[in-house]
C-alpha cells in the first residue's frame, strides 16, 4: 500500500511538471454569460467572508465536467459546500467543485479533462438558491503578486481566478 502511494505521488509530481494546467469550463455548455465575472474574490460573501471562486449557473442536473485531468482526493459533504469533489490536477492545483446535486466519481479515481464528475445542484449553503456550481482553484505554490490589501487579501496568493485558466 505504501509503495502504491509513493508511485501515485511520483506520478502527480511528474504530471505537475509537464502539464499546462489549461482547463475547460466545468459545466456542460456553459459560457461566460453563465457567471458574474465580478464575483471572484468578492467581499463580503456570507459565512465564508470572501468569495474565493465563481458560481456557474445552470439547470439542476446539468453535467459537471472535470476542468482538468487529475485524481479525486475528496468526495463528500461539507457544511458550506454541500456535496463536493476536490481534484488535484496539473501544477499541483486543487480544483474544488461544490453544491453538486450528485457526485459521479469515487475517492482516488483518475478523471480526464471533460469527463462527467457530477451534476449541478443547490446543496450546502446554496439550498433554496438558484442551482449552480461553485468552482475554485487553490494552488499549493503561492503567487506573491496576488497579495492585496483587501479583506483576507493575503489568502489570495493561494487562489486563482478560474476564468483565467480556460481557453
Amino acid at each position: 500500500m505504501l509503495k502504491k502511494g509513493l508511485y501515485t505521488l511520483l506520478i502527480i509530481f511528474i504530471l505537475g511538471c509537464l502539464s499546462s494546467g489549461e482547463g475547460v469550463i466545468p459545466v456542460q455548455n456553459a459560457t461566460k454569460k453563465d457567471w458574474n465575472s465580478n464575483s471572484y474574490w468578492y467581499y463580503p460573501w456570507g459565512e465564508s467572508g470572501v468569495h474565493k471562486g465563481i458560481d456557474i449557473f445552470a439547470k439542476k442536473g446539468t453535467p459537471v465536467l472535470a476542468s482538468t485531468s487529475g485524481w479525486v482526493i475528496f468526495k463528500g459533504q461539507l457544511a458550506l459546500g454541500g456535496n463536493t469533489i476536490a481534484v488535484i490536477g496539473p501544477k499541483w492545483r486543487l480544483h474544488y467543485y461544490a453544491h453538486l446535486d450528485q457526485q459521479d466519481v469515487n475517492l482516488f479515481d483518475w478523471v480526464s479533462k471533460t469527463e462527467k464528475i457530477g451534476a449541478v445542484g443547490d446543496s450546502g449553503n446554496a439550498k433554496g438558491k438558484a442551482p449552480h456550481l461553485h468552482y475554485s482553484i487553490l494552488s499549493i505554490l503561492p503567487s506573491i503578486s496576488e497579495i492585496t490589501l483587501e479583506p483576507e487579501g493575503w489568502k489570495r496568493m493561494f487562489y486563482m481566478n478560474p476564468a483565467y485558466t480556460w481557453k
